[in-house]
């Protein structure tokens, strides 16, 4: 009757449950432990543990193993098995000494549980938050955004373009923080800013030896790299031949540190960026075209911020956010009127000139809302110029109000801040015009 009990309590916990005698044959094997194996119990009794769960650490640091060695419980190891299906399976693991009515051990017992729901939650966790961190809601950014989860899952080499101060640099660490590589290496380097040969010995790294500063080796970032992603921002500014050399890198993964004969491997994911035409520069013989090709698996084309206007209202509500953190001023937002004048500016310098401009903005600004003079002078003369209607063709007031409706889908707060225009004075305009019909 006890034993029948022992049973039954055995085959009814929900985690998967196993043990082994001294030499990790098992000895019994649970209900739960087929289901997460898909391995029959008279499958297993007899044979060793590690022809049943084929993970990555069973010829390495087997839990079980040092268990039965050191006699200790070995506590919430991650560890991916093989199920009888092939399939891969996260599990965590527990194990502890099994001993017999005199406390000598005679074996050990593992209890393990299936975490693929978990990890699937956590992973689309971390996926949402690593867009979260690219603002924006006009629908070519959108576009972008829905497409990165399945560039991120390919292995391929991806080329991210757009003006400087686009968030190239967004893109490419959401790009490996969605990958199978996220827990990788993440390393990015700028191919201006440095000479070629310093830059040669950054990415390939050197042998003791190589040149009259080298006192000892140092890894390059392919090396670094390994597992991970290396982003190389301003691809279009590489010496030729140092093309050459990545050439070779994409090709079979391989590359020499320099003063080095030894060949060594990289299994890095290349993700490259540029604000150049590197089409323009093959034609001028400053890009390979067999390179352009290669990092060109998947292009990423990001708008400047003037094409996309209506990501600037997210994008100040963020910094202002962000700005207030850290310096710590009391400043509520920007007035209807400071954020129509920013609505119509063009930043050339794209997401990075419309931060540096409310970051200046702060240091003016006394009240709660940031108001047109607090505003940088050249953002402030591009108002006042010639072009002081704005940069888009005249049209009449109605035209222009009726747009703005519709782009913010009848939303009357953010069409007078996009038109610089209080709510009441809109509201006056709509019924004048006849729109709220």
């Amino acid at each position: 009757m006890e034993e029948h009990l022992s049973k039954l309590i055995f085959d009814s916990i929900s985690d998967g449950v196993f043990t082994v005698d001294k030499d990790c044959i098992i000895t019994s094997f649970n209900t739960s432990a087929e289901k997460i194996t898909g391995f029959d119990r008279r499958e297993t009794v007899g044979k060793y543990c590690f022809d049943v769960f084929r993970t990555e650490i069973c010829h390495k640091h087997c839990p079980l193993k040092d268990t039965l060695v050191e006699h200790k419980p070995i506590e919430d190891i991650r560890v991916t098995i093989i199920t009888k299906e092939g399939c891969e399976v996260p599990i965590r693991v527990t194990t502890t000494v099994l001993r017999d009515e005199d406390g000598r051990p005679v074996g050990a017992i593992e209890f393990f549980r299936d975490i693929t729901e978990i990890e699937l939650l956590r992973d689309r966790i971390e996926r949402e938050r690593s867009l979260e961190n690219i603002i924006c809601t006009s629908r070519q950014m959108r576009e972008i955004l829905n497409l990165l989860p399945d560039i991120a899952e390919s292995e391929c080499n991806v080329l991210v373009q757009g003006p400087s101060g686009s968030g190239k640099e967004l893109i490419s660490q959401a790009i490996h923080n969605l990958s199978p590589r996220k827990y990788g290496p993440y390393i990015k380097i700028n191919c201006a800013a440095l000479p070629a040969p310093l830059l040669e010995s950054e990415l390939f790294g050197y042998v003791k030896g190589a040149f009259t500063d080298a006192k000892r080796d140092k890894p390059g970032m392919f090396c670094l790299a390994k597992g991970g992603t290396l982003l190389l921002d301003e691809i279009g500014e590489m010496d030729l031949a140092l093309q050459v050399k990545l050439l070779r890198v994409l090709n079979n993964g391989e590359f020499q540190p320099l003063g080095s004969t030894q060949t060594m491997k990289t299994d890095a994911r290349i993700i490259t960026s540029t604000n150049a035409d590197l089409r323009a520069l093959i034609k001028v013989d400053r890009f390979r075209e067999d390179l352009f090709f290669r990092i060109n698996v998947v292009e990423i084309e990001i708008p400047p911020l003037e094409e996309r206007p209506e990501d600037i209202l997210p994008l100040v509500e963020h910094f202002i956010r962000k700005i207030r953190r850290k310096n710590h001023k009391p400043i509520k937002g920007v007035s209807p009127e400071a954020y129509g004048v920013l609505r119509r500016y063009p930043f050339p310098g794209n997401v990075r000139e419309l931060e540096n401009a409310l970051e200046h903005a702060f240091v003016m600004c006394h009240e709660e809302f940031i108001q047109v003079e607090h505003l940088p002078h050249h953002i402030l003369e591009y108002r006042g110029g010639d072009n002081a209607g704005g940069r888009e063709p005249a049209r009449s007031e109605k035209e222009m109000i009726r747009e703005a409706l519709q782009r913010y889908h009848g939303n009357r707060k953010l069409t007078a801040m996009d038109l610089g225009m209080h709510r009441s004075t809109l509201w006056r305009k709509i019924k004048m015009y006849q729109l709220d019909r």
